[in-house]
């Protein structure tokens, strides 16, 4: 396959990068091995999306500061570009390995070797997979086999890891352990699991102190991390041919509050405006519709009426209204699936001639949301 001078070097940096997180995983020396990891894992992704967006003709630089996007830009441009095809599971484990590398890079956690091999294997399966998807190669064309990762701890259940670390932070934090750094620490590595099924998780010091307060209080391990009881994995195969999927479950409903006096462990606190990012006339373009017919169709899905898919933000005397990324999945989910001109003769405004206006963006210069 014929590539771009720029999709060749994204591609060669995200094979070294990952040549260098199979290095760091094999390594017999502890110290800064699991940083290595998590860093160069991260590092990979982030310049395999770029080379697949880039190949797709997707730009992957910000017109307003005219530096390349971030990580979590490209994961969520990823999710709908239609050459890569990254899943809502996919995208969780990619925000799972972003978490746990922010924390260890900007602060400390603990990544105990079963989850890290959990990761590092999804990592491996799933950048394998969309070298194929998008580049029609495979990771055996340039690594050879003998340096996938393998464990002499083959993979166990996630559920039954994740009980054990949460008993494990139970024992750390009883009375005379003199152990909080580190059950801090590996509180630290489950909440950043949490990104598996939330687009939004950031771990904090409050949430750690909010889930701290929990365990001491002998809490149950589904309250304390309800999402973690919707993902799990799905493992194939033996030795180097093993591949790892993470999966998710219908989600759990979390709370979230800015008070961190509130005694519930299960609350997470959450940047709404980053979670709520998109504007009328930005999840219109983003479908390629007008905004009346955009309109339409979020008023023919419950958009406006879903909170998980909208919010309204006050500034001052103002109200704006933005919107999710689940908002735009949903509608492009169904784009190609509906009759446009009965939906917009269901949901036209009061008083609208019958003819629509056209539903794509091109010669519509229409503004109101």
């Amino acid at each position: 396959m014929k590539l771009k001078q720029d999709v060749r070097v994204l591609r060669g940096k995200a094979l070294a990068s990952l040549t260098s997180a199979v290095e760091a995983f094999n390594s017999p020396h502890d110290l800064g091995r699991i940083s290595r990891v998590l860093l160069q894992l991260q590092h990979a992704f982030e310049m395999l999306l770029k080379a697949a967006l880039v190949h797709g003709g997707t730009k992957v630089f910000d017109p307003s500061t005219g530096r390349s996007i971030g990580f979590d830009k490209c994961v969520r441009l990823a999710a709908g570009d239609p050459h890569l095809k990254l899943s809502d599971a996919d995208a969780g484990t990619l925000r799972a390995i972003d978490a746990m590398r922010d924390d260890e890079q900007h602060w400390f956690n603990h990544v105990s070797e079963q989850l890290l091999y959990l990761h590092a294997r999804a990592a491996i399966t799933l950048f394998d997979e969309i070298l194929q998807r998008v580049f029609d190669e495979r990771l055996a064309n340039h690594l050879p086999t003998r340096v996938l990762p393998v464990s002499v701890d083959p993979p166990r259940d996630l559920a039954l890891i994740v009980d054990e670390e949460y008993s494990q932070i139970a024992a750390l934090l009883k009375p005379g352990r003199r152990a909080g750094h580190e059950a801090r620490a590996r509180i630290r590595t489950l909440l950043a699991m949490e990104a598996h099924v939330a687009e939004d998780v950031r771990v904090s010091d409050r949430d750690v102190s909010r889930v701290e307060r929990g365990i001491r209080h002998a809490e149950p391990l589904d309250r304390v991390f309800p999402r973690l009881n919707d993902v799990a994995t799905t493992v194939d195969g033996a030795g180097v041919s093993l591949t790892v999927h993470f999966t998710q479950k219908r989600g759990a409903p979390v709370r979230f509050v800015a008070d961190e006096s509130v005694p519930a462990a299960a609350i997470r606190e959450v940047d709404l405006q980053r979670k709520f990012h998109r504007s009328p006339t930005e999840l219109a373009k983003a479908l390629g519709l007008t905004i009346p017919v955009s309109k339409a169709l979020r008023e023919h899905l419950g958009i406006d009426d879903d909170e998980t898919c909208h919010h309204w933000f006050n500034f001052g005397s103002q109200w704006h209204l933005r919107f999710s990324d689940k908002a735009f999945t949903k509608m492009r989910d169904e784009v190609g699936e509906l009759d446009l001109d009965l939906l917009w003769e269901a949901h036209k405004p009061l008083g609208r001639a019958k003819s629509r206006p056209p539903c794509t963006i091109v010669g519509c210069m229409a503004t109101a949301a």
